[in-house]
């Protein structure tokens, strides 16, 4: 794919971020952004912690938060492809990193509740007190934090992440994706063997649940690739802690299990890539080409001796179903030859009118990528 350097002209000045996630001090170097020919990048928005995105038929897009405590809200209210208004609809959580908008409510996930803000855009100035539609959660901070979203179903779908790098876990509710009813109630494992995923969503076609997924860390630069997986029924086991990827035996668990009883990845992706948000294609705006495609973003390598992903990738999708593909959308978060990072992105979100969202949890923004080709 062919691609070019996308300048602009106005920079937009950092606002602070959370002590962890502190970007680098200055304006935003969007003009080291590579996209394919005659796409643009730009900021929508300014939010601490950008994390998890949810969008209401009416434009409001709330946003998660997860080395923060706060849930946002923000809308480009006069048309100019820029959220004018912002809103803190609560603090004080405890990683709210999940958010889900069904029928006028706002749904958060904390690491062990679910929280229901009922008419959430009827109250965006003075947010209602939540209630706790589900509390049965594990406790566990370690890969705690949750990315959730509505099925096809009208199902809740919420992961819950391995409380280690690797082990197996006497609880069967970890490494899994499970799903509740809309009250809270009837939870259930929808899926199994799998280590941590922040993002999954539905093909536009089948209404079939694709999700990413994490490899474990310390087992070298290379290895395991990070994952994006296909499950088209309840039931199915990813492999994890036994086996990684569809065909790596894990060092310390991998004897008690072959990798052929599990489900393999529809694409490996980037090793350590840590592949968060991922959704498909559904707009207009872009070429037909990307149609129904996959687009992944790629946090950011920790565990490895040099950096690797902090991107937004594209996996081809062919008969709805497997991978004929997989590249590099857009790149140039990371400084490869001083291997630093200046943003992370973590969710994408396409809005109605084909563009798509991307938020940055380093940066402390969501950019908007369009195209005018």
């Amino acid at each position: 794919m062919n691609f070019k350097r996308i300048f602009l002209g106005a920079m937009v000045v950092l606002t602070a971020c959370s002590p962890k996630n502190k970007a680098p001090e200055g304006r935003l170097p969007l003009e080291t952004i590579k996209l394919p020919e005659g796409f643009v990048i730009d900021v929508f928005a300014e939010v601490n912690d950008a994390r998890s995105l949810a969008m209401s038929p009416s434009g409001t897009i709330f946003v998660g938060n997860k080395d923060g405590d706060k849930v946002y809200a923000v809308k480009d209210t006069d048309g100019d492809f820029k959220a004018d208004k912002k809103w803190v609809l609560d603090s004080g959580l405890n990683q709210p990193n999940g958010v889900a908008f069904k029928d006028g409510h706002l749904y958060v996930a904390e690491i062990s509740r679910i929280l229901k803000y009922e008419n959430i855009e009827s109250n965006l100035d003075s947010s209602p007190n939540p209630i706790v539609v589900n509390d049965t959660y594990p406790t566990e901070a370690h890969h705690g934090w949750k990315y959730i979203a509505f099925g096809p179903d009208g199902k809740l779908y919420v992961p819950v992440g391995a409380p280690c790098n690797i082990c197996e876990s006497e609880d069967s509710i970890f490494n899994t994706i499970t799903r509740i009813n809309v009250d809270g109630s009837g939870r259930e494992i929808y899926s199994k063997g799998i280590r941590n995923t922040v993002g999954f969503t539905w093909h536009p076609v089948t209404n079939e649940l694709w999700f990413t997924d994490n490899g474990r860390d310390m087992l070298g630069d290379d290895v395991p690739p990070c994952e994006l997986n296909y499950a088209p029924r309840a039931g199915m086991n990813f492999g994890y802690p036994y086996c990684h990827a569809g065909t790596i035996k894990d060092p310390e668990f991998g004897d008690k299990h072959a990798c052929s009883e599990f489900t393999a990845p529809v694409q490996p992706l980037g090793p350590h890539v840590a592949a968060l948000g991922v959704k498909f294609y559904t707009g207009k705006m872009f070429p037909e080409a990307y149609a129904n495609q996959a687009f992944i973003a790629e946090h950011g390598s920790w565990n490895r001796s040099k950096k690797i992903g902090y991107r937004i990738s594209l996996v081809k999708i062919k008969d709805n179903k497997t991978s004929e593909g997989y590249e590099t959308f857009a790149s140039g978060w990371l400084n490869e030859e001083e291997d630093k990072a200046w943003g992370r992105p973590v969710d994408v979100l396409v809005l109605p009118d084909g563009s798509m969202l991307v938020s940055d949890d380093l940066a402390g923004v969501i950019y908007r990528i369009s195209y005018n080709g």
